[in-house]
């Protein structure tokens, strides 16, 4: 059988080509469709911005976990390491670590928000630049590093905040969390900057060709003059620099920090970037595609609360969409090689 669609006398598509570059968002769009033909509200622009607002967190982090994984590597430390740089940054905020329930800005002095968002980025960067140091140095896999330090740094936002939140930031701070610009929330606002900052290191720079490059054949870009452990540790930090900015976010929105913040944001995390297109052998995939797959998820995920499905039940879908994400993906790039 052919390993593509024959073209018809007037020029058809090839289908197979088509699916394996806009798949995810050809489903997206027939996702859209069929959620607005059950639920007419589901496409309200104030649900759409809702969607919007909810993937800008895992999206962030989405972004960070695209350049990972374009190297062949894994993180699954990215939900702890959010929890502990948003405990760090609610306690530069609120100049200590005395927890309370209240949401009240008042009965501590701060740091304010520029110092909590400086303190959470930081500490998410140099927390990967150790995980990337044990991948590199000690020659440990990825997926045992970063599964050890999912529990190291959950433990550690547990000793930092004894088990309990820290509340009540000051409006300055909620603003990133919950302000608008016009009509549009401001973490979307960030998440596109971030998205578009990303895209173009990724497509036109020379770190972005390295990174290809490494995750397509690390030791053909070693013999080519490529510091392949120096691009591997990069890519950690950068993903841990992206968990500390959807902390500083996500701590804003809420107003308030918690040890349990993140859990699970791996499996939403990780479905994102393959469901986007990008290879878990490395070497393929783009920010686009990332994104796509972070709205992809928001929408189903949106969609199934608008149908009163619940939380358990989402959890099984994603993960069901995520291995068929996986299987058709490599399907249509078998028929394609063929």
């Amino acid at each position: 059988m052919s390993s593509t669609v024959e073209q018809d006398g007037r020029g058809g598509v090839n289908l197979t080509r088509l699916m394996v570059n806009f798949g995810p968002l050809i489903f997206l769009a027939a996702l859209m469709i069929v959620f607005t033909v059950m639920s007419p509200n589901f496409i309200d622009p104030l649900n759409i911005f809702n969607i919007l607002r909810q993937i800008s967190i895992t999206g962030l982090i989405a972004l960070g976990m695209t350049f990972v994984i374009l190297t062949a590597g894994i993180d699954l430390s990215v939900g702890s390491l959010l929890a502990l740089c948003g405990m760090v940054a609610a306690v530069v905020a609120k100049g200590g670590t005395a927890n309370t329930l209240s949401l009240s800005a008042s009965g501590g002095t701060g740091y304010g928000w520029f110092a909590a968002l400086l303190a959470a980025v930081a500490v998410g960067a140099l927390a990967g630049y150790v995980q990337g140091l044990a991948i590199t140095r000690l020659k440990v896999p990825p997926f045992v590093v970063t599964l050890g330090g999912l529990t190291i740094f959950r433990g550690l936002t547990l000793t930092i905040s004894n088990g309990g939140p820290i509340s009540g930031f000051d409006a300055s701070m909620r603003w990133f969390g919950n302000g608008m610009v016009g009509p549009v929330p401001v973490p979307v606002i960030i998440f596109a900057v971030a998205a578009i900052l990303c895209h173009i290191v990724l497509r036109y720079t020379r770190y972005g060709r390295a990174v290809y490059a490494v995750g397509g054949n690390a030791e053909a870009a070693r013999l080519s003059g490529l510091r392949v452990d120096r691009v591997l540790v990069s890519v950690y930090v950068i993903v841990g620099f992206f968990a500390g900015l959807a902390a500083f976010v996500l701590s804003a929105r809420l107003n308030s920090s918690e040890a349990v913040a993140g859990m699970g944001y791996e499996l939403t995390v990780i479905s994102a970037v393959v469901i986007g297109g990008t290879s878990l052998f490395g070497g393929i995939g783009s920010v686009g595609g990332t994104v796509v797959g972070a709205a992809l998820i928001g929408v189903l995920q949106n969609g199934l609360q608008f149908n009163n499905v619940s939380s358990y039940t989402q959890s099984i879908v994603i993960g069901l969409i995520l291995i068929l994400a996986v299987a058709f993906d490599r399907f249509l790039k078998s028929r394609v090689r063929r």
